[in-house]
C-alpha cells in the first residue's frame, strides 16, 4: 500500500471565519465551497475546514468543535521572527513565544481562533 497525507480538517462552527483566519496568516486565499466546507491549500498539503454540524449529519457524533488540546499543526515558515512581529501585530495568542529548540528548529506557539494550537517553525544552525 502507498499512502500521503493530503488534507487536515478541523471542524468548526465558522467555516468562513476559520478559513479567512488561515488564508490571513498563511498569506494564501481560501477556497470557499459553499457555507460549509473551505480550505487552503499549501506547497505540502491541504488545510480544509468543514462544518461541525455537516460532519454530525455524515456521521452521527462523530465531531465537535472547539480547540483540540491533542494536536498541534505546524507550519514551516522561512523567516520565523518576521512571522513573529507580524502575528502579534495581528493580536494572535501567543502560547510560547520565540525560542530556539536543541534541534535546530526557532518557533512559536499561538492559538487560531477556535483554541486549536499552531506553531510556526524555521531550521537554524544550532551548532551541532
Amino acid at each position: 500500500m502507498s499512502a500521503e497525507l493530503s488534507h487536515t480538517c478541523l471542524f468548526t462552527d465558522s467555516v468562513q471565519r476559520l478559513a479567512d483566519f488561515y488564508g490571513k496568516i498563511l498569506g494564501i486565499e481560501p477556497v470557499v465551497y459553499g457555507e460549509g466546507y473551505a480550505e487552503v491549500q499549501t506547497s505540502k498539503g491541504t488545510l480544509s475546514f468543514y462544518n461541525v454540524e455537516e460532519q454530525n449529519e455524515m456521521a452521527p457524533g462523530s465531531a465537535q468543535s472547539g480547540p483540540n488540546r491533542a494536536m498541534i499543526l505546524e507550519f514551516h515558515v522561512s523567516d520565523v521572527d518576521a512571522e513573529y512581529n507580524r502575528l502579534v501585530g495581528m493580536d494572535v495568542e501567543v502560547v510560547k513565544g520565540l525560542t530556539t529548540q536543541s534541534w535546530g528548529n526557532r518557533s512559536f506557539y499561538f492559538r487560531d481562533i477556535d483554541g486549536n494550537l499552531v506553531n510556526f517553525f524555521s531550521r537554524v544552525d544550532v551548532g551541532n
